[in-house]
C-alpha cells in the first residue's frame, strides 16, 4: 500500500483541528489570514495535507506556547520559508561547484570515494 505524500490534501477540517487541538473556526480564521492554505474538493470541503497540519502545529506553538500574534507568526512563517528556499539554493549551487571541479580536475570532489 502506498504512504501519503505530505502535500496530499487528505484530511478534513474537523479531522485536521483534532489532530492540531483547536477548533475548526480557528483553522478557518487562520486561512483567512492566509496562514494556511487549505485544498479544496470538487465540492469545496477543505482538505488539509501533512504538511498543513504541522503548519498548523507551528502556529499553535508560536501563539499558545511563545505568546506570538498572528502577525508576528505571519513574519517568522514567510522568514522560515524564504531561509529553507536559500538554503536549498545553496545546496544546488555547491553541487554544481563541485560538479564543475569534478569536471575541470577529473577526480573526485573532496569527501567521495569517486576516485578510488
Amino acid at each position: 500500500m502506498e504512504t501519503p505524500r505530505n502535500d496530499e490534501p487528505c484530511y478534513i477540517i474537523s479531522v485536521a483541528a483534532r489532530l492540531v487541538e483547536m477548533h475548526p473556526q480557528t483553522l478557518r480564521y487562520y486561512e483567512r489570514l492566509g496562514l494556511v492554505k487549505p485544498s479544496r474538493s470538487e465540492g469545496k470541503i477543505r482538505l488539509y495535507s501533512t504538511e498543513d497540519v504541522e503548519r498548523l502545529r507551528q502556529i499553535h506553538n508560536y501563539v499558545v506556547d511563545l505568546g506570538v500574534n498572528l502577525a508576528g507568526v505571519e513574519v517568522i512563517l514567510k522568514f522560515t520559508e524564504k531561509m529553507a528556499e536559500m538554503e536549498a539554493e545553496l545546496e544546488r549551487l555547491r553541487a554544481a561547484l563541485e560538479a564543475r571541479d569534478f569536471g575541470e580536475r577529473g577526480q573526485a570532489p573532496e569527501g567521495t570515494n569517486h576516485g578510488i
